[in-house]
């Protein structure tokens, strides 16, 4: 093996509804959203990742962008091949006359089908990848964030990205107990946009919506002295159709996303309902990890400790914990037993 090793590159890829990085060498070395650009009449793509993200919404008829994840796993087989192989040609690597072949650990969902997980896997040999391996996203988000997976500590994992939110119990290298929803960050976007239309007759693109939620996204009304000052939506007026700027609080924001808010914590009561009472003790001397994009919704783990009554920790980087983890995974491929081929 030690004379070809060159010629086999070994690469993380944390392929998420929202964005897709990948991991080479410990580095990030892409860090995109995952949406591309397609040219309608002749079929071939235009632009992948922030360019395409920049057309999104702005298209006119001969370009449509396409999202190819949708809740997590691949909605749009061609389109997802296409991202994964332009992303991977992103990676700078000198030039080489023999292009290496590829090692991939790809992250999944945990409530993922396995016809869903078959078209992970052939979109990534499609890509170019010789040998794949597939991880659980909870399972990639514990090791990320720098917990022993498989000791026999109970330790409860909570991933909120952009598609679905993944709450698992882990223990001794396996998830003990586990529930998907298709409920996160996507969820949180539309329901801003649904508000600002019921509340402010205002229509506003998903983008505009996306910024809202960085900007003044809230789980909690009241954040005290935390709290971000009100932000200028620009959008088009529904009664007479012109372009106008109204301006909008975090406590606003925190009213509209309530409802989705609350289906995740539901989630978490039905996981902890349904966790071992030996890892029930576990998970209340530890508490649980929160990782992922919407994890950073401001007072969220306030709000998920209020109803569990359980210490909450956020990961140092959560948008980055689950593609750590993958690389991480990626380099124990011989020890780690929940890799799947």
């Amino acid at each position: 093996m030690g004379l070809f090793d060159f010629l086999t590159r070994e690469i993380a890829i944390d392929l998420g509804t929202a964005n897709t990085l990948i991991i080479m060498n410990d580095k990030v070395v892409v860090d995109e959203p995952s949406i591309v650009a397609r040219d309608i009449q002749t079929g071939a793509f235009v632009a992948i990742g922030k360019t395409a993200q920049q057309m999104h919404g702005k298209t006119h008829k001969l370009i449509e962008t396409i999202r190819p994840l949708k809740d997590g796993v691949i909605a749009d087989f061609e389109s997802a091949e296409q991202m994964i192989r332009g992303m991977i040609k992103m990676i700078h690597t000198g030039n080489r006359l023999i292009s290496p072949s590829l090692r991939m650990v790809v992250c999944i969902p945990s409530g993922i089908t396995e016809v869903e997980k078959r078209a992970v896997r052939d979109s990534a040999e499609h890509a170019g990848a010789k040998e794949v391996f597939l991880i659980h996203e909870p399972m990639a988000a514990a090791i990320g964030i720098g917990i022993d997976v498989e000791e026999p500590m109970g330790n409860m994992i909570i991933d909120i990205g952009g598609g679905t939110s993944e709450i698992a119990v882990i223990a001794l290298g396996g998830i003990v107990c586990d529930k998907s929803i298709r409920v996160a960050g996507d969820d949180f976007t539309k329901d801003i946009e649904e508000y600002m239309r019921r509340q402010h007759n205002i229509l506003v693109g998903e983008r505009t919506a996306e910024q809202i939620k960085i900007e003044v996204g809230s789980a909690l009304t009241d954040l005290g002295d935390k709290a971000p000052p009100p932000f200028a939506v620009r959008g088009r007026d529904l009664m007479t159709g012109i372009p106008k700027e109204i301006s909008i609080t975090y406590s606003e924001v925190a009213h509209a996303l309530d409802k989705s808010i609350s289906k995740i914590e539901e989630a978490i009561l039905n996981a902890l309902e349904m966790t071992p009472p030996e890892l029930s003790a576990d998970i209340y001397k530890t508490g649980i990890y929160l990782a992922g994009g919407g994890s950073m919704l401001r007072g969220l783990d306030s709000r998920i400790s209020e109803k569990t009554k359980l210490p909450i920790h956020i990961a140092e980087d959560p948008l980055r914990a689950v593609a750590r983890g993958t690389s991480i995974a990626l380099k124990n491929i011989g020890r780690f037993q929940f890799l799947m081929r």
